[in-house]
């Protein structure tokens, strides 16, 4: 018996790695019986005779985990979105922070195409890194063949498995080309076969990428907070969490309670105005999402 990391998973084959090598293995018929299904990002125990015929005996406890994509114990979320075409958005940009946040899984930011801006729109951006900056979250500004912003972003990947967040458009196939070849092929197949409005793929890969490894989905399919609670959805800002004690309630939900420390800070300057404005939409949503029984 061996311990290894499942890397790909496909057509119901699992590819684990151990010691450098790829043991193709079959999942035991008893994780059908408790309902678990092995994902890509497992750390396993498994028994293979030969690199074809091998069978994944146990799961170890997962650190966090994805439906959409199928993958789990990940670092960290690689969330690229665009500066222009299309334009930045950071209304989407709060909606992807919120949902890797609730998963425990620390995010960086690239905003991609600034060499396609004009002067009054790079000011913009970097007033927006800045931002972002000071709640916490690192932010590359990336244009294509910039050798120094593709440094950086491959400085983030090393020593941690990644998976790549972003709305259609926004250059994540040319961002991944830029660092590695074989992503930009799987990423555009995927991301075609999402925009027709077809069934979503299941596969999954790791590849090992600038010393990381980096999952070949183009990120997320859903962007709706289908399984985060009320309670959770402050936790899941940073800025909230760092002044939450002193709010007057505990608990305190942010919104129509007297003394609150994130309102006095919203209105001080010192938590940006539309991360709260957000942060009321995203409320207002989970309040009137319908019950699944």
């Amino acid at each position: 018996m061996a311990t290894g990391k499942i890397i790909k998973s496909l057509s119901g084959f699992y590819y684990v790695l151990h010691d450098g090598e790829v043991y193709q293995c079959r999942g035991r018929g008893n994780f059908r019986k408790k309902k678990v299904s092995p994902l890509v990002g497992d750390m396993v125990e498994f028994k293979a005779d030969n690199h074809e015929e091998g069978y994944i005996l146990s799961i170890h406890e997962r650190k966090n985990e994805f439906v959409r994509p199928p993958i789990s114990n990940v670092d960290q979320a690689l969330i690229v979105t665009s500066a222009i075409h299309p334009d930045f958005n950071s209304l989407l940009l709060d909606r992807f922070l919120v949902l890797v946040e609730a998963k425990r899984i620390e995010p960086f930011i690239v905003i991609s195409k600034m060499d396609q801006l004009d002067k009054s729109l790079v000011e913009e951006m970097e007033t927006y890194k800045a931002q972002y900056e000071k709640i916490g979250y690192p932010v590359i500004l990336s244009a294509v063949n910039d050798s120094d912003s593709m440094d950086e972003i491959q400085a983030h990947l090393a020593g941690r498995t990644t998976v790549i967040a972003g709305q259609s458009g926004v250059g994540k196939s040319s961002l991944l080309n830029s660092i590695d070849p074989r992503l930009s092929i799987d990423t555009d197949e995927i991301s075609e076969s999402l925009g027709r409005g077809k069934h979503t793929t299941r596969h999954v890969e790791l590849y090992d990428i600038s010393g990381g490894l980096v999952a070949d989905t183009p990120g997320f399919s859903s962007l709706e907070f289908g399984d985060l609670e009320l309670e959770q959805l402050p936790e899941c800002f940073p800025e909230f969490v760092e002044v939450q004690n002193d709010c007057k309630f505990r608990g305190c939900l942010h919104h129509k309670e007297p003394k609150c420390a994130v309102k006095a800070g919203v209105e001080n300057g010192g938590i940006s105005e539309h991360r709260y404005d957000h942060y009321l939409q995203f409320m207002q949503e989970i309040q009137n999402r319908k019950p699944r029984y």
